[in-house]
């Protein structure tokens, strides 16, 4: 069943196109219709799942001369991630319901690209995981590029362009190990058999791991995202911080660490004090999470603010993949759907509840705007998701960003202690955007000479879709926040199969 959530995305992006053109309702009913029959799929497939067990789902030869096999599979890992897509798609369409501008164009686009995720996430051959890893980049560039504002086409290109880089890097890298392992197959689960030497290791895993930590927002490569994010439609920048960051953080996982884990091994040596990949990448996620917090600091464009949050939590994710450790490695998985859910409400306020209504957003601007009162149901989910991303108890981001602190502190107390100061500044972002659009009085900007004072226009109540689809997101929060073992138990158990046989002692086999 959990293939048919890639089947019916791109059935129903097919559909789209068969509309008639101007008719942007039945875009929007058929887009959802969609979304949200994946996601019952995505849910149905996880609650018949049995921990630690990977299923396979669908397993036929595709191209035999190369050993390419259209292989898909799920473990409680992709089915987390899976059902992280079901919810932010169908999330995504009802903040989008006032699209018009070419609303078949738009929703398909947007369904093609969530079935590209989908089949990265279920994907068990390192060729097949490749393809739809670049389906679902090639439609993200057309709805910034079309659909967005603010510099669309550079943030469009400069996202394609450094996706692409880091889709070739990989490239290189899968291609080296089928080559290496005999030329004989791309399935994951095989190729993780092969015993690669040392030494290839050693430059294959930095090679595979940065190319797709481009697309997670690795520092410091993460430049394109909050571009992007800022540029991007609303539905396409939830998606984007929702699902397609937690692309690059999936392959890190699923790719670049199981099928070269000495490549984690000292070197034998020490470089500024660092002694192999692992120092020098964990480094730099605590980096990404410090700097993008104190960018998110200082920034006066409120999209700005939570596309460098972003770039800040995705930092969490990378940090947590490399302690090596079960609780450090859970943690991130839980972080990916974490993040895709908060990051995804933020910036559904963000963009649809207050830009498109007040046309800015600039926080200055906003100040005088009285936005508690004016839209007070935008202030109250704004208020929530806020202490969501702070890591309040109770939602979900606590216990996320708590395991990969944990996992931190076995690793290095030092790392450990500097994310932790990533989250006190990222208190202090959240508090500061939070005042200043919401809760701050300030003076309405002065009329010119002569001219009669007006009272500031209303604006448009917040609508049933948006209302539905705050209530979604926050309660999912909540939900794995008052009860983690839901998806934890899925998460931790999958650590313990035959793909992650190093984790028990503590290192590297």
């Amino acid at each position: 069943m959990l293939a048919w959530t890639i089947y019916i995305s791109f059935l129903g992006a097919a559909g789209l196109m068969l509309l008639p053109k101007g008719n942007a309702r039945a875009a929007r009913a058929l887009a959802l219709l969609t979304a949200v029959l994946g996601l019952l799929i995505a849910l149905a497939g996880t609650l018949e799942a049995v921990p630690g067990k990977l299923h396979t789902i669908v397993k036929v030869p595709w191209v035999p001369a190369l050993g390419i096999e259209y292989h898909l599979a799920a473990d409680g890992i992709s089915l987390t991630l899976v059902l992280l897509t079901g919810i932010a798609a169908s999330v995504g369409i009802l903040f989008s319901w006032n699209v018009e501008h070419r609303a078949k164009e738009f929703f398909a686009l947007y369904l093609a690209l969530i079935g590209g995720v989908y089949g990265v996430f279920l994907s068990f051959d390192v060729f097949l995981l490749l393809v739809f890893y670049e389906l679902a980049i090639i439609p993200k560039y057309f709805l910034i590029a079309i659909w967005g504002s603010m510099r669309k086409e550079y943030a469009a290109m400069k996202l394609a362009l450094y996706s692409f880089v880091g889709s070739a890097m990989v490239l290189v890298g899968i291609i080296a190990a089928f080559v290496v392992a005999g030329g004989k197959t791309m399935n994951l689960v095989e190729l993780a058999r092969f015993p690669f030497s040392h030494s290839f290791q050693m430059w294959a895993f930095p090679l595979v791991f940065v190319g797709f930590g481009i697309l997670a927002g690795l520092w410091p490569f993460h430049t394109w995202a909050p571009t992007g994010h800022v540029a991007a439609p609303t539905a396409a920048s939830m998606l984007l911080a929702g699902v397609v960051m937690k692309l690059g953080a999936y392959g890190c996982l699923r790719v670049a660490m199981t099928l070269f884990p000495h490549g984690l091994d000292p070197w034998g040596c020490t470089v500024l004090g660092l002694g192999s990949w692992r120092d020098l990448l964990s480094w730099l996620a605590v980096i990404g999470i410090v700097y993008g917090a104190m960018v998110a600091l200082v920034q006066r464009d409120f999209k700005f603010v939570i596309g460098y949050s972003s770039v800040s939590h995705m930092g969490f994710v990378l940090l947590g993949l490399l302690t090596l450790n079960t609780i450090g490695l859970s943690g991130a998985v839980l972080q990916m759907f974490s993040h895709g859910i908060i990051a995804g409400l933020l910036f559904a306020v963000v963009g649809r509840m207050v830009y498109d209504r007040t046309h800015t957003r600039d926080l200055v601007e906003l100040q005088g705007m009285n936005l508690s009162k004016m839209i007070p149901f935008a202030a109250v989910t704004f208020t929530l998701a806020s202490v969501a991303s702070m890591g309040l108890p109770g939602f979900s981001g606590f216990v996320a960003e708590l395991q990969v602190l944990i996992g931190a502190w076995h690793a290095s107390p030092t790392l450990a202690v500097l994310a932790g100061l990533g989250i006190l500044v990222g208190v202090a972002y959240s508090l500061r955007a939070l005042q200043q659009a919401f809760f701050k009085d300030g003076a309405p900007p002065a009329p010119a000479a002569g001219a009669e004072e007006t009272a500031p226009p209303a604006l448009a109540p917040i609508s049933v879709p948006e209302r539905i689809g705050a209530a979604v997101l926050i309660g999912t929060s909540l939900i794995i926040g008052l009860y983690p073992r839901v998806l934890l138990d899925l998460i931790s158990q999958s650590f313990g199969s035959s793909l992650f046989d190093w984790l028990p002692k503590g290192g590297m086999p």
